[in-house]
């Protein structure tokens, strides 16, 4: 009945707002919908659709605004909304009024997809499973129409999800990586951290918050303790680091090898980390997180060891997709920000690096060590090859500006030397794509033509 005698405004008719208005005309809610590019909308959503510029006053006879994640919460439409008292949340709030599972839930700059859907992979092992959702996969209000909702629930939340939530709650958290990343939807670096920071806002005694290890996470997990919630540290570690007791997992690096760690109960478990197909160190830590989850959630250390060493990656992360024309290629498409793509630099000793993008606002000055002590040639792609051109000439590394993901396949093919060829952008891709799995796609299907062209 709250919903029927309301109206409800949709702002953004991607995935998420078609998912928000399925939700609500279930439940009988008046729905309309605004969009400032869309033409029309799915065939099957009966609603009104509003486009061109949106208007605060076009906004004001709603009683709820409900903002999908690809619209900047600073829009001026949505403050003047907020700062006439109007209600306006994002679907987050709207899954968790509904939802009576557990949740768990893994947000941070990089790495989410990968810790996320590993943990749903381990804990779907247990009797009544567990279901994924949020910013990967299925939209997470789709989830409440499945017939039976799971015992668990683990999503991949953004921080634009997470900005526009009041009420997230997760019963075990965790907060990966912050660096620089959306300068172009969030007003600044502070911001975009609070959003990150509300995953912890409301967790209190019996919950689970997992935080690097890092000395700038401290007085947040000291408050977290005063709170009563269990905080447990994860980080990357040398085997004699005076810090590694307080670390309940990650990975341990060692003369001769480095070694994944997790705890389950009183015993520490490990994996050498040779024995885990997937390349890069930061994928690793991703998956010791994942495993601290199914251990702390009672999935068998069989099953967890038996999961860690067959991971080969997902789509467009670090993703070997074979041996063509002499070079290894890797597909790390996903790699939209300059340390998504120093990460991956640092997994080989020498590559030849196909870069560039949408820059996003982002300084890619950081990227300029690890270029010049892994990067042997670099080919640039994008519609704007500046940045990436002032970057080589400040690193002295040489390059060629390829301009398409197809000319820069073909010229790393012919390279005078047998290094492995990395696409790692530091970059979106809507300058080009749609996402970055339309160029990752892209990447393969090329590298595949020349293998066909043998």
């Amino acid at each position: 009945m709250i919903f029927q005698a309301k109206k409800h405004a949709i702002i953004g008719m991607g995935k998420t707002g078609i998912s928000i208005a399925h939700f609500l005309m279930q439940q009988g809610a008046i729905c309309e919908a605004f969009d400032e590019t869309l033409k029309a909308l799915p065939a099957e959503l009966s609603i009104p659709l509003h486009t061109g510029k949106l208007q605060a006053k076009a906004l004001a006879q709603y009683d709820h605004i409900w903002v999908s994640p690809g619209i900047p919460w600073s829009h001026p439409a949505l403050q003047a909304s907020r700062d006439a008292g109007m209600a306006i949340q994002g679907d987050l709030d709207l899954f968790l009024k509904h939802c009576q599972a557990p949740l768990i839930a893994i947000t941070g700059t990089n790495g989410k997809t990968t810790t996320t859907q590993t943990i749903q992979t381990l804990l779907e092992t247990l009797p009544g499973g567990c279901d994924m959702g949020g910013n990967v996969g299925t939209p997470m209000l789709d989830l409440l129409a499945e017939r039976a909702m799971p015992e668990r629930v683990v999503l991949e939340l953004s921080s634009f999800q997470l900005e526009r939530s009041q009420t997230v709650h997760p019963q075990w958290a965790v907060l990966l990586n912050i660096q620089p990343d959306h300068a172009d939807m969030h007003a600044s670096e502070d911001e975009y951290l609070a959003a990150k920071l509300k995953l912890f806002a409301h967790q209190t005694s019996g919950d689970t918050a997992m935080l690097p290890i890092e000395s700038r996470w401290d007085d947040l997990a000291a408050d977290l303790k005063q709170r009563g919630v269990r905080v447990l540290r994860f980080g990357q570690l040398q085997h004699d680091d005076s810090r590694i007791n307080d670390m309940a997992t990650g990975m341990i690096l060692e003369a001769e090898q480095t070694r994944i760690i997790w705890h389950q109960g009183d015993e520490i478990h490990h994996i050498h980390c040779q024995n885990i197909p997937a390349r890069g160190l930061h994928q690793h830590i991703n998956l010791a997180i994942a495993a601290q989850a199914a251990a702390d959630y009672g999935v068998h250390i069989s099953v967890i060891r038996e999961a860690l060493s067959s991971f080969r990656g997902l789509p467009h992360r670090l993703r070997f997709i074979g041996n063509i024309k002499g070079h290894d290629w890797f597909d790390d498409s996903k790699a939209t920000n300059p340390a998504a793509a120093q990460a991956a630099l640092q997994s080989f000793d020498k590559v030849l690096w196909i870069c560039g993008g949408l820059t996003k606002g982002l300084d890619l000055n950081p990227l300029l060590d690890d270029i010049r002590q892994y990067v042997d040639h670099a080919f640039i792609v994008g519609t704007d090859t500046k940045p990436y051109v002032q970057l080589m000439k400040k690193s002295g590394i040489a390059y060629t500006i390829a301009g398409t993901v197809e000319r820069a396949v073909v010229m790393a093919a012919n390279h005078i030397s047998s290094l492995p060829v990395l696409l790692s952008p530091a970059a979106a891709s809507m300058d080009q794509f749609s996402n970055y799995a339309e160029r990752g796609f892209a990447f393969s299907k090329a590298a595949q033509k020349l293998e066909a062209s043998r």
